[in-house]
């Protein structure tokens, strides 16, 4: 037997392939699927079948383009819309065989209305794992709010009867195999558990603790963020897409520039890299942030140019494709050296640590703090008198942040506060300075904090 998850950064996303006798299963494959080819390849199988447990939100399933590369039929649930033209409807009760082993549908329905899960049983008919997509997470259970306000209760009432009548039963021994992991938008509190089952979930887990089903659907009935992009991802994967991975031309300053009135130009660097100069009107996103953040400002109908640290931007532009980021068109030759060598006007802005802050707010001066952190981290602790704006809500209350008076960013560590200074650049604030190191470095400074 062969057993395999495939864990795609940033998104945290977990995909997993099963294997016995020459046959292979792949479930909820990620966009760039060649890796599932290869894996198969070493193990001596054929990929026959490709199963989703639901329609995925967060980003681009890579079930059409697996399919043309292997033959395999896709499987999808029998009460989901989906219209590709490779796949094929499964529903409860039916099963996958795979050499001595049997995949079988449970419609689980709650996170979304046709969610299927899948459960693997040896020859014997014992249930040994349970593929719970966006169902059960380690230490938490899937968003229901994809329906709207409207449908909140009835949606959470659904995923408890899916938890309690349906995958609790399986037994404890049975390990859990779900679509994502710690830091996943499809759930607030999965926790750092890389491998869990049933029995540890029902230990550990706070919202299986929660056995009244009143008491579940009114903790589980909740509003969370809904980051722009998740509607092209909706969109994307009920019809299927096989377009290849963007492949961006390595772009002179002359020939960048000629492109820039209509693209956005997506600045990957670290934080103190970005401050001391970059391209102006660029957006500022950390390589390992684009995950987490490209999904919020940029929009995917417009082209992307890239600046880095070098030559090599693989790894930005295999993020953005997983998100349906398919206008990667460039990247700067040389980076920020060329375009300074070249003479041409860059942007930049002030920075302190949080030691610098500190000795400021302790002087005559009255100073404009933003904080760009979570609500949920700004009611652990705050800078006393900081103004607190969600990174992620900071273009639509741009006019809540000053024109008129210096603005000093803070967030967890700098990177987040490297984000909103782009931004607000953009919207025409230029008295900005970032706080280096965010909370994390104010907090080793001794700097006073409090509990909201």
């Amino acid at each position: 037997m062969l057993f395999q998850r495939f864990e795609s950064e940033g998104l945290a996303h977990y995909s997993y392939m099963v294997g016995d006798g020459e046959r292979a299963i792949v479930i909820d494959p990620r966009r760039d699927c060649q890796v599932y080819v290869e894996a198969a390849t070493r193990a001596g199988l054929g990929i026959t079948h490709i199963v989703e447990t639901h329609r995925h939100e967060d980003f681009v399933i890579g079930s059409v383009e697996l399919s043309n590369r292997t033959g395999a039929k896709v499987l999808h649930s029998s009460y989901d819309e989906l219209q590709y033209s490779c796949g094929c409807r499964i529903a409860e009760g039916e099963a996958i065989k795979l050499g001595g082993l049997r995949l079988e549908p449970l419609h689980t329905p709650g996170h979304t209305r046709g969610h299927m899960s899948f459960v693997l049983r040896d020859a014997s008919g014992e249930a040994w794992m349970v593929f719970t997509g966006d169902t059960l997470f380690a230490g938490d259970v899937g968003r229901c709010d994809f329906y709207g306000p409207d449908k909140l209760t009835e949606m959470a009432g659904l995923l408890y009867d899916s938890i309690f009548q349906k995958t609790l039963p399986l037994g404890d021994g049975v390990i859990v195999c779900p679509a994502h992991g710690s830091g996943s938008a499809c759930g607030t509190a999965i926790a750092e558990r890389p491998w869990t089952t049933i029995g540890l979930e029902r230990r550990l887990n706070p919202m299986l603790r929660l056995t009244d089903r009143s008491e579940f659907v009114q903790r589980a009935a909740r509003t969370l963020d809904y980051p722009p992009y998740f509607r092209q991802m909706e969109r994307l994967n009920l019809l299927g897409t096989a377009d290849l991975m963007p492949q961006p031309r390595l772009l002179t300053v002359k020939e960048f520039l000629q492109r820039m009135p209509e693209a956005v130009v997506l600045d990957t660097r670290m934080d103190v890299a970005f401050a001391t100069g970059h391209v102006p009107g660029s957006l500022s996103i950390w390589e390992q942030g684009i995950p987490g953040w490209a999904g919020w400002f940029i929009p995917h109908e417009r082209p992307i140019l890239l600046v880095s640290d070098g030559n090599d931007v693989t790894a930005a532009v295999r993020m953005l494709y997983r998100m349906g980021y398919d206008r990667v068109e460039g990247f700067l030759a040389g980076g920020m050296l060329s375009w300074h060598k070249a003479a041409r006007e860059s942007q930049h802005y002030a920075t302190v640590d949080g030691r610098e802050l500190c000795k400021l707010l302790g002087g005559w001066q009255e100073l404009w703090i933003l904080d760009v952190r979570s609500e949920h981290e700004v009611q652990q602790l705050a800078i006393p008198g900081a103004h607190h704006i969600p990174l992620n809500w900071l273009p639509e209350r741009i006019q809540e942040v000053p024109r008129d008076q210096a603005v000093y960013i803070v967030c967890g560590t700098g990177v987040r506060s490297t984000t909103a200074a782009s931004l607000l650049q953009r919207a025409g604030r230029n008295d900005l300075t970032v706080v280096l190191g965010g909370l994390a470095g104010w907090n080793a400074a001794g700097c006073p904090m409090r509990a909201k």
